[in-house]
């Protein structure tokens, strides 16, 4: 059952392929599962985090995905529609359940995750089900890599990427990698890859980039390893430390903003949807040093905001809150 569509924003449109879960995040940090009092119900899904941080900023999306046709689907697909985000590609799947996903905050911040997924819906998506006429009106086309983990899923990413790039989509590339879903390391390895060479954008974490190369070398040298010839821009992002960027013409480093972090969920989809927004209606960015580091300022502004509340989605800025923190900075 396909859903019908919410909100109008401003600029080209940039639709978020793949999964959409219920997060449930710990009352208190620091604890593990079992020691948790309580948990607080968060929207989650990077994909569909990117989707809202893009309409969060005023730009334009869509998400492509299934939903469980339970409670919680229904009230994730509502989420969508109250974020201005289209929902003419989201299904919904009477047979199956929503994904959940239980996050155990660390006192740091950082999250170690358990899934519930058995199959859900997410993983059920068919190539025939995809509503192509909105992938073929995509300027950007992104998406992770955990809808390749399992069919038929995996085959329905593939199409889509296929025909948003015929149509003449950027591909945007954001592996998001959760280990505990794959099958065995290796796999996560190989089906990462297995697409590699088709993205234009690519972002990756510090970690996923030791995870990738095989190596704990957090560099240029390990970084450009990754390079291919249809690559315009890769991205490293390194947590409170920046991130660091390549291109064909250059390559530098942009430092972050420091806040209080409670919770780290959503940093990586609120800096990569940030740069999306910027850069949808201009590629030239590719080519202009200076303008792309304002752009990664920007976006690393986005990702220090959404470190200081619990949740991704309740925690994803609007442009106001971004521009008083690159200000004030």
């Amino acid at each position: 059952m396909a859903m019908k569509n919410g909100g109008v924003s401003s600029g080209g449109l940039i639709v978020s392929f793949g999964e959409m879960l219920i997060d449930f995040v710990p009352t208190v940090s620091g604890v593990s599962l079992a020691e948790a009092p309580g948990f607080l119900k968060a929207p989650g899904g990077a994909p569909a985090n990117v989707a809202i941080a893009i309409t969060r900023l005023g730009g334009r999306s869509a998400f492509v995905g299934k939903l469980g046709d339970d409670e919680f689907g229904q009230m994730l697909a509502g989420i969508l529609r109250q974020n201005a985000v289209a929902v003419d590609g989201v299904l919904l799947d009477t047979g199956a359940r929503t994904a959940l996903a239980f996050v155990t905050l660390r006192a740091d911040g950082e999250r170690e995750f358990m899934f519930y997924r058995n199959p859900s819906a997410d993983m059920l998506l068919t190539p025939d089900e995809l509503n192509l006429d909105l992938i073929r009106s995509a300027k950007i086309f992104h998406y992770g890599s955990i809808s390749l983990i399992v069919e038929p899923c995996r085959s329905a990413h593939l199409k889509a990427m296929e025909v948003a790039k015929d149509a003449g989509a950027l591909l945007s590339y954001d592996p998001n990698l959760r280990l505990p879903l794959w099958p065995s390391v290796e796999a996560a390895r190989e089906h990462i890859m297995s697409i590699w060479d088709k993205a234009e954008v690519i972002k990756v974490s510090d970690n996923e980039l030791e995870f990738i190369t095989g190596s704990d070398q957090i560099d240029d040298e390990s970084a450009m390893s990754l390079w291919h010839p249809n690559l315009k821009l890769l991205l490293v992002t390194l947590g409170e430390k920046g991130c660091r960027y390549y291109t064909k013409s250059f390559h530098g480093f942009v430092d972050a903003f420091h806040v209080k972090t409670v919770d780290t969920t959503g940093a990586g989809d609120a800096f990569i949807g940030a740069l999306l927004c910027k850069i949808v209606d201009d590629r030239s960015v590719f080519e202009d040093e200076a303008r792309l580091r304002e752009i990664l300022k920007y976006a690393n502004a986005c990702g220090a905001i959404t470190t200081t509340k619990k949740g991704a989605i309740p925690a994803l800025p609007t442009e106001s809150e971004v521009l008083s923190l690159v200000k004030g900075a």
